[in-house]
């Protein structure tokens, strides 16, 4: 069976954010040329009828499940039953439309809170439910593991091709800067940019520093993603490692780790705030080390392009000039 042609008929859900944009510069970079993209006005993905009979007409190849309803510590804690009602609903009927209109191959992107809040470090896939759950993140967490046994059910019981990919904490183009709704990295960088902008002398950060996070930009995490898509033969996924390992879902990291405050120190460089870093310890500081062992991906001879400084950079310069949310 061919895993990708590039002359298949490709739909990115979730092309609007983070990864699914980066999904869709990395398919382009590779020349596939029927890469179909709807927006939210376009095609509500929360209205089970419309994307059946979207995926009837349009009859796709190869679908990459990038979009999900997703936010920081407060916004998860917050809105947790839209979270997980959201979020199921989304994955459900994209993945069972595929399947009931032949879709040849789909790859599901999950999220590393999935993991248990005290999980081995680095993060193995098979420590998936072994251990509780960040409580704030908890219902989101829920969903995106459902997603995979969805995944792992269809591949199992109807031979399906479809494979999950867990990405580590991503960054980059078109990022999400929402005041209250944003990841960690991104909400570093508006925080700095506004002190820089109205002179502080002091930038407030959210917990202790001490917690130690994995950063991958988004650029990379979506060529791993397409690497494996067009590497990953079925047998892999059904005979041999993942399947004999019972994993679910295939960890995508940098296999490099930052504390919090390194990393604010390195958002500030970045960004040219020359004031004072306080750490509130107040707040909540979230599950204190996530580290993925990311040895599958990376002995597929696969390996990250861009650094965490590098990356940064190019962040703050679509922060400034290009595609991010601000609201």
């Amino acid at each position: 069976m061919d895993l990708m042609k590039t002359a298949d008929r490709i739909f990115v859900a979730g092309h609007g954010g983070l990864m699914g944009s980066a999904l869709v510069r990395g398919l382009e970079s590779r020349n596939y040329s029927k890469i179909i993209t709807r927006t939210r006005a376009e095609l509500d993905l929360l209205k089970q009828e419309d994307v059946r009979r979207f995926f009837e007409k349009e009859r796709f190849d190869v679908i990459f499940l990038a979009a999900a309803k997703v936010g920081g510590i407060w916004a998860n804690n917050i809105q947790r039953a839209q979270f997980i009602y959201e979020n199921l609903c989304i994955q459900n009927h994209v993945i069972w439309s595929a399947y009931e209109t032949g879709v040849r191959r789909l790859v599901f992107i999950g999220s590393s809170c999935i993991y248990p809040k005290f999980a081995p470090q680095p993060m193995p896939e098979d420590c998936l439910l072994t251990g509780s759950l960040e409580s704030t993140n908890q219902p989101y967490a829920i969903a995106k593991i459902a997603g995979l046994e969805l995944i792992n059910g269809l591949r199992r019981q109807y031979a399906c091709d479809y494979f999950s990919v867990m990405p580590t904490n991503l960054f980059g183009i078109g990022d999400n800067y929402h005041s209250e709704h944003s990841h960690v990295l991104p909400a570093l960088i508006r925080r700095f940019h506004e002190a820089k902008m109205e002179s502080k002398a002091e930038v407030v950060v959210w917990g202790t520093g001490t917690p130690k996070r994995e950063f991958l930009y988004s650029d990379d995490a979506a060529d791993a993603t397409i690497h494996l898509a067009e590497t990953l033969k079925s047998d892999t996924l059904n005979y041999s490692h993942i399947g004999e390992k019972g994993w679910s879902h295939i960890n995508v990291g940098s296999g490099d780790e930052v504390s919090v405050a390194v990393l604010a120190e390195h958002v500030a460089q970045a960004v040219g705030f020359r004031g004072k870093l306080v750490f509130d310890s107040s707040k909540p500081d979230g599950t204190p080390r996530k580290l993925l062992d990311s040895r599958f991906l990376l002995e597929t001879g696969w390996k990250p392009k861009v650094s965490l400084e590098e990356g940064l950079k190019r962040a703050y310069d679509d922060f400034l000039h290009g595609s991010s949310r601000r609201l």
